[in-house]
């Protein structure tokens, strides 16, 4: 298969790089370094990558920034960062994407506990997360040619304890487990599917 990752350096992109590149093609983007470089936020940009990479089996993405702040001084540019880039960021590699991915493709995109589980300080990722489990239940009753679609909605990861303060309570995820529900994703054959972990 020739696979996409987006953000392919990140926490979990390396992870889900180093599982899928042992049998596969695969491309790794991201904003400043990779194969190729793509910003999410510009439609321009998505439209110029899909170009570049041509026909493909399946684009993951672990890309995606959103506002970590109080609500109380949270302003309609904060909320926007998160709507800009983790939710139409993803959203845009679909509706793009969907032109140049191959019968029986898919795309899983990636969203996280927050939209069940919120935080304080959190506002902005709850309502993004929720946004993209939603669309991915919905995007999957319209794409073509048996294209599937999924998101993953992982937990806090061990390997980032800068934000264990931020979720007291929470017991972290390993890694491997998270690795596990993209390989699911891509390899399987599920479809409109909120795959959780945590």
């Amino acid at each position: 298969m020739k696979i996409i990752i987006i953000g392919a350096t990140g926490t979990i992109g390396k992870h889900i790089t180093r599982a899928l590149q042992k049998d596969h093609e695969v491309i790794k983007a991201g904003s400043k370094s990779g194969d190729l470089q793509v910003d999410i936020t510009s439609p321009d940009s998505i439209e110029h990558f899909f170009e570049q990479t041509g026909k493909f089996d399946a684009v993951v993405s672990a890309a995606g920034s959103a506002h970590f702040g109080t609500l109380n001084t949270m302003k309609d540019a904060d909320f926007r960062k998160g709507i800009d880039s983790k939710l139409m960021g993803q959203i845009n590699l679909v509706l793009i994407g969907q032109h140049y991915v191959n019968p029986k493709g898919s795309f899983t995109l990636t969203s996280g506990i927050l939209s069940e589980d919120p935080i304080v300080l959190g506002a902005n990722l709850s309502a993004v997360n929720g946004a993209i489990n939603a669309f991915v239940r919905s995007a999957a009753i319209e794409l073509d040619n048996g294209v599937r679609i999924n998101a993953i909605s992982p937990g806090v990861f061990e390997e980032s304890p800068g934000y264990f303060p931020y979720f007291a309570g929470h017991i972290p995820v390993k890694m491997d487990r998270v690795t596990q529900a993209y390989v699911k994703s891509v390899l399987g054959a599920l479809t409109g599917e909120v795959i959780k972990v945590f």
